[in-house]
Formats: structure tokens, C-alpha cells, sequence
């Protein structure tokens, strides 16, 4: 099989008249960049030999190429006098294909610059979007010459002028900090008190009714699935589904155009109406963080579509086998964005700054951020150039920045091996509490390490304890609805025979698959509910709540909604009138760990220079005694309590019985020298927190002193809380450490 090399000119329509002239212009910055006298492009292709800004009326008609003049450094630029904010563009690269030296250039294909601002549309996947003759016995080696400038996606020139005022970044510290993690368009797309045209949109997001909600429920930090514009993959759209989530970036600086009003989209892409989302957001406190995906682009293998840097520079910008025709793959996705090539590392970065200095968001989630962190020889370290280039850079080293701690690639599981200063999605604490609370052998030791923010595993990288993103349900998986409903995964909407999707959950229907109106697996379900919500809001490390989960939402057992653009993954806002009480019991809940300082810890306790911990953590069996390494070992063993210490005058200290066995037991309160009354604050078999707002005038403070008993049903726990009593407080165990014998 011999490729076909060489340089692919093609039959290609030949320029228009010109209506435009042009001037050298200046290599930087990359993108098309409008002042008042026009505008400037500049593009990065190491290999091209020509490259042509293609002009666009907004029905798709082409008006006009011109070829950049200017040469810099291997950045093709010009300036284009009067062309105005606005014009619709793309781009045509001539230069070699020859797919098996990792170049494929073909100008009959516009191409999507990969700095625009703004899209011009939501981008579908389609046939002409290859830059190789589908079908061919050669495959991707035989390049195709149709031109589908008139239907591929464009970019949109941007010259925003929106008005801050006074916008400042609300910086809530690390441990005040509660996210929650909300798609855009399902947050709002069935809110009645929304206005229409409104619901889905950035718009919806930041208008009063869902701002208010936010607030009551008293989270600090909203963090957005995917908002840079994505594609429908072809596979999707002939199935009749779309990318729901987003994890498909095309365009690492627009905001998605699906998100946008209609008439926001039409004026420049939803870019005004996605800054005026953070400037509401941040007015009322709340930060905006964006989930974003840098790890690989919408255009896939070396059988993926053309769409923009593969058409532009191929090697530049993706990491190529050793047989360049192939890319490696440590995302799953067909292809890993290389950030330590300096193009594709200048890239990622120019696009977080414009993310943080012109949007004003407030930080980033990294998906699979380890194959962010691999060095030019594939190896991932938290030495890598985007680690270094990100610690270094002014504007990005002091927002939040939160890894996905994993990817595909050899050695890709990298839970605590981040720099200081990053935050983690913790799947480790998501699988313990998952265990515990599902009655798991052996469970107990996990979960005693993670309740106390995973200390062994980031406390030896001098990581803080605020670095474990807490989560027990995010949008891959189940939502906590579904975690106690099913056993199963039921996602034959997806169109992949249920074979897609997560298997192994570590889920417990609690009796029932599914819907079900037997009582007492209803209230064996909302006691679970409770059990882990308060769990993750009781715990030390930086809690996650997934959105949603607070109103019941359910996807009627589908772990991987990722094509369900519709009722199945949208906020069912109707269905949230009937879960009222659990509304009360999160946002209770939330005002509780505000309450409780032994809770929020920003460092690790440590018994230095003979001063007493900040805070001990000391382990008590049912009996009220301290538990044994025996005790830890036994994989029977169901219930436990924890004792948070606080050494601080005037802070409370909390003590948390837990019982997930079947059967009802009965707990002794660890005793105290002296006498000392503990109040409820919280038993899961009740959906109150006591003491709270909206409980105060309802529930009496109950009290039990140490030593007495209290009885917790099966798949229960409790939270009492005492003032600290600093004096006995230097003497337990440091968080994470259960027991010598049982470090987890």
C-alpha cells in the first residue's frame, strides 16, 4: 500500500475578486484580533506552505481568500484593513499531505482557527468534514478534493466591549469552598420560572430564579460541564442523540454557541451573554469554574475528521506514534493533545488566560489531566512543561485548578500525585464511602481514611487536606438517586446494547431495581440519601455535590447520559416540588459544615514544638472504647464512631456514629473523664438537621451524655456536637490514620 504524498493543491475553487486588501501585519496574537482599522490574523503551521484567510457571508457564501503575506517564526499573519467585528472566517492551509510522515494539509478543507472567539453555530458531525475519501481501500492515505467551505464550521471576529463595573473574583478560600457541578443547559431548560427564550442558556443560568436557588442551597463554587464549543460526533447525530456533556472540544476559546440565545448567538457567538453569566454569578458571591478539556480535540485518529490543528500542523499539536500516520492514544478518544510541544503547550495556556482574564472565570477542572502531565517521552510527572509553565504563569497560578487525577496511558492512575497548589477529583473517597455505605467486607478502614480528607495519600507531597475533591456522584455515573435504586446500569438509550457506562457502581437498590412504592424500601433509599450526603459535607477535604442530587434527579438508571440531551438528564423541576425535605436536609447540612471548623480543615494537625493539635481524630467502637487493630482488621465489622477534636476555644468538636450493617445497634458514647453532653445534631432516620434555620422552632435539641447509649437503625448515622474540650485533645489520632495497624 503506497501513500499518496506530496503537495494537495487539489481542484480547489480559485479566489474571488478581491474586495479586500492586505497588509503584512504582525505575527501576534495568534487568532484574528479586530481594532478599529480592521483586523489582524495570525497563524501558527510549522509546515504550511501557504495559508489563506477565506471570507464568509452569514449564509455560507464564500467572498473572498486571501493569502497571508507575513512569515514570522512560523506564524503566518496579515492584516486585513475595514474588515469589521463580526465577519464569519476559516481557514484553507496548502502544504504536504502524506499521512504516514504525520502531514495532512488539505486546502479543501476550511479549517476552524483554533484561537476564534466565537463559532458561528453549533458544529454536527458530517461526511465532508474528511480530509481522506471515505471509503477508499487506502483509507486516510488518499486525500479528498471536494470543498465543503460552504457548510464546514466557521470562526466569528470578536471584538467584545462588554462593561464589568465593578466585577471582582469572589476567591473563597480552599476550605470554605463547596462545589457544584451543573450542565448549563439541563439546569434551567425545565425551570418554569424562567423566561422561555431564556431556559437552557447562559442567560438562564443567571437569571434571579436560578441564582436564588444556588444560594438558598449554599454552595460557593458552580462548576460547568464542558462550555468550550464541541461537535456532535457523525456517530451521534445518525443515531438521532448529541454530545450532551461536551467532552469533545473543538474550539478551546469559543463558548459553546448552543448555549447562547438566539439572539446572543447571533450577535457574537454568546460571548457578552456568557461574561454577563459570571458577572451576575460573581455578584452574588458564587465562583464560576470550567470543566475543561485539553487532553484531545473533536477530530479523533488518523480516520477522525479535519476541523482545524490537524489540517493546520498535525505533529504540532498531537502526540504521533512511532508510525506517524497513527496517534497515540492515552485518552480513549483516538487522540492526546501534546503539551510538551511547544505549540500545542502554548496553546492550552493562551486559552486558560483568555479564560481567566477576559471571561473572568474563577478556575478549571481538568479532564484526565495526567495526560496533560507527560513529558515528550510520553512519561507522565509532576514536572512536566504544563505543570512548570502553569506554576510560573502569573494569571493562572492563583486560580483553582482541579485534576481528573487520571487518564488511559501507562501509569495513568495518579490519585495524589499532583503539585502542590492542586486541588483532585478523589475517586478514591467516592469508592470507599460508595462501599461502606453499601455494606461492603472490609470497607471500614477506607472509609475512616477518607472521612479524614485521604491524608496518607496526600499529606506525604505536603498536599493539603483542602486538595481531595470529596465526591460521592458526579455526572459519569449514577446520580445519588440512582446509586440507592439500582444494581444495574440501564442505558439502552444510549444505542449500544447497554454495553456502555460504568458496570461495577457500587450501587444497592435498597431491596428493588428501580421505581417502586414499597415503604419501607422508600425509606431505607431516603436514609442512604441522607447517609451519604452527610457523610461528604461531615468530611475533612473540599466537598463536590453533583447537581441535581439534592431534588432527587434521576436518569431512571442511566450511568452515561452523555448523549441524552432531554428529560432524562435536564432537572426535572416538577419532580423537585415532591423532594422538598431533602432540599431542606442539603442546605441544612451545608450550614452545618459552616458551622464546624473541626470540619473545614485548611492544614494537616501536627503535634509541634509540644503545642496540641489543631485537631485529633480519635476512633471508637460501638462499645465506646477505642478501637482495636483487631477491630480494624475484622472485614465484618459495620459500625464505628469518630470523634473530631477541636483544640480551639469556642469551636465545637463532633462526634459521628456510624452503622451501615442490617441491624439496628446500640452505640455507647465514648466516656470522659469529667461529664460532658452531647446535642444532636443530625440521625439520618429524620430528614432534619437540628438547629438548623428551618428546623430551629420544630425539633428540641436532644442531649446524651458520654458514656450513655444511643441506638442507630440499620444504615444509619448520627452527628453530635459539644463544645471542644481542649485539654484532653492532644492525645488522639491524627486524621487518616485509624490505627497503626489499619493505616488506609
Amino acid at each position: 500500500m503506497t501513500p499518496h504524498s506530496g503537495h494537495s493543491d487539489g481542484p480547489v475553487k480559485r479566489a474571488r475578486a478581491t474586495r479586500h486588501r492586505v497588509e503584512t501585519g504582525r505575527p501576534w496574537p495568534l487568532g484574528a484580533t479586530a481594532d478599529r482599522h480592521g483586523v489582524n490574523f495570525a497563524v501558527y503551521s510549522r509546515i504550511a506552505d501557504r495559508v489563506e484567510v477565506c471570507l464568509f457571508a452569514p449564509d455560507g457564501r464564500e467572498t473572498q481568500r486571501i493569502a497571508l503575506p507575513g512569515l514570522t517564526d512560523d506564524v503566518w499573519h496579515g492584516f486585513i484593513p475595514g474588515l469589521r467585528p463580526g465577519q464569519h472566517y476559516g481557514l484553507r492551509v496548502h502544504g504536504p499531505y502524506d499521512p504516514g510522515q504525520g502531514l495532512r494539509c488539505n486546502p479543501a478543507l476550511l479549517l476552524i482557527d483554533p484561537y476564534a472567539r466565537a463559532l458561528d453555530g453549533p458544529v454536527r458531525g458530517a461526511s465532508d468534514q474528511f480530509g481522506y475519501v471515505l471509503g477508499h481501500p487506502d483509507e486516510d492515505l488518499v486525500p479528498a478534493s471536494a470543498d465543503n467551505g460552504a457548510t464546514a464550521p466557521k470562526g466569528v471576529v470578536v471584538r467584545s466591549r462588554f462593561d464589568w463595573g465593578d466585577d471582582r473574583p469572589p476567591r473563597v478560600p480552599a476550605r470554605e469552598t463547596v462545589f457544584y457541578e451543573v450542565h448549563v443547559k439541563g439546569f434551567t431548560q425545565s425551570l418554569a420560572a424562567v423566561p422561555e427564550a431564556q431556559r437552557g442558556t447562559y442567560a438562564g443560568l443567571a437569571s434571579p430564579p436560578a441564582i436564588a436557588h444556588l444560594k438558598r442551597l449554599g454552595v460557593t463554587s458552580v462548576e460547568l460541564l464542558p462550555v468550550q464549543a464541541f461537535i456532535d460526533d457523525q456517530r451521534l447525530v445518525e443515531l438521532g442523540l448529541a454530545n450532551y456533556w461536551g467532552y469533545n472540544t473543538l474550539a478551546f476559546f469559543a463558548p459553546e454557541p448552543r448555549y447562547a440565545t438566539q439572539a446572543a448567538q447571533a450577535h457574537d457567538g454568546g460571548v457578552d451573554e456568557f461574561k454577563a453569566m459570571v458577572n451576575a454569578l460573581h455578584a452574588e458571591g458564587l465562583e464560576v469554574i470550567l470543566d475543561v478539556v485539553y487532553n484531545h480535540t473533536a477530530e479523533g485518529n488518523h480516520l477522525g475528521p479535519t476541523l482545524s490543528l490537524k489540517g493546520l500542523d498535525h505533529g504540532a499539536y498531537y502526540r504521533l506514534s512511532e508510525d506517524a500516520r497513527f496517534c497515540v492514544d492515552f485518552t480513549g478518544t483516538g487522540n492526546t493533545v501534546d503539551t510538551s510541544s511547544p505549540p500545542a503547550l502554548r496553546l492550552v495556556l493562551d486559552s486558560l488566560r483568555y479564560w481567566v482574564q477576559e471571561m473572568h472565570v474563577d478556575g478549571f477542572r481538568f479532564d484526565l489531566a495526567a495526560a496533560l502531565g507527560r513529558d515528550a517521552a510520553g512519561e507522565y510527572t509532576w514536572r512536566s512543561p504544563f505543570f512548570a509553565a502553569i506554576a510560573q504563569d502569573p494569571v493562572l497560578a492563583h486560580v483553582k485548578l482541579i485534576a481528573e487525577p487520571w487518564d488511559l496511558g501507562p501509569n495513568g492512575y495518579q490519585p495524589g500525585g499532583f503539585p502542590t497548589g492542586w486541588l483532585e477529583w478523589n475517586g478514591r473517597y467516592r469508592d470507599a464511602v460508595r462501599d461502606y455505605w453499601t455494606n461492603a467486607d472490609s470497607s471500614l478502614p477506607a472509609f475512616a481514611a477518607s472521612l479524614c480528607g485521604s491524608a496518607d495519600m496526600l499529606e506525604p507531597r505536603r498536599r493539603r487536606p483542602t486538595a481531595s475533591v470529596n465526591l460521592v456522584t458526579v455526572h459519569d455515573g449514577f446520580t445519588l438517586a440512582d446509586l440507592v435504586s439500582y444494581n444495574e446500569k440501564h442505558n439502552e438509550a444510549n444505542g449500544e446494547d447497554s454495553r456502555d457506562g460504568e458496570s461495577h457502581n457500587r450501587s444497592w437498590n435498597c431491596g428493588a431495581e428501580g421505581d417502586t412504592d414499597d415503604p419501607e424500601i422508600l425509606a431505607r433509599r431516603q436514609r442512604q440519601v441522607r447517609n451519604f450526603l452527610a457523610t461528604l459535607f461531615l468530611s475533612h477535604g473540599t466537598p463536590l455535590l453533583l447537581g441535581g442530587d439534592e431534588l432527587g434527579r434521576t436518569q431512571q438508571g442511566n450511568n452515561n447520559g452523555y448523549c441524552q440531551d432531554n428529560a432524562l438528564s435536564w432537572f426535572d423541576w416538577e419532580r423537585a416540588a415532591h423532594h422538598e425535605e431533602l432540599q431542606s436536609f442539603t442546605r441544612d447540612l451545608l450550614a452545618l459544615r459552616r458551622d464546624l471548623p473541626v470540619v473545614r480543615l485548611a492544614d494537616w494537625p501536627h503535634h509541634a514544638a509540644g503545642a496540641p493539635a489543631r485537631v485529633t481524630v480519635q476512633w471508637h467502637s460501638v462499645w465506646g472504647l477505642e478501637m482495636t487493630a483487631e477491630e480494624w482488621d475484622d472485614p465484618a465489622v459495620r459500625c464505628v464512631a469518630a470523634l473530631m477534636e477541636s483544640t480551639r476555644a469556642g469551636e465545637d468538636s463532633l462526634l459521628m456514629l456510624f452503622n451501615s450493617s442490617t441491624e439496628e445497634t446500640v452505640f455507647t458514647l465514648p466516656a470522659d473523664d469529667t461529664p460532658r453532653s452531647w446535642t444532636l445534631r443530625l440521625d439520618t432516620r429524620h430528614a432534619q438537621v437540628v438547629g438548623a434555620a428551618t428546623d430551629a422552632h420544630t425539633t428540641p435539641h436532644e442531649a446524651v451524655n458520654a458514656g450513655e447509649h444511643y441506638t442507630l437503625l440499620p444504615h444509619s448515622m448520627v452527628a453530635f456536637t459539644a463544645p471542644s474540650r481542649a485539654a484532653d485533645a492532644a492525645h488522639g489520632t491524627p486524621p487518616g490514620k485509624p490505627s497503626p495497624a489499619t493505616t488506609a
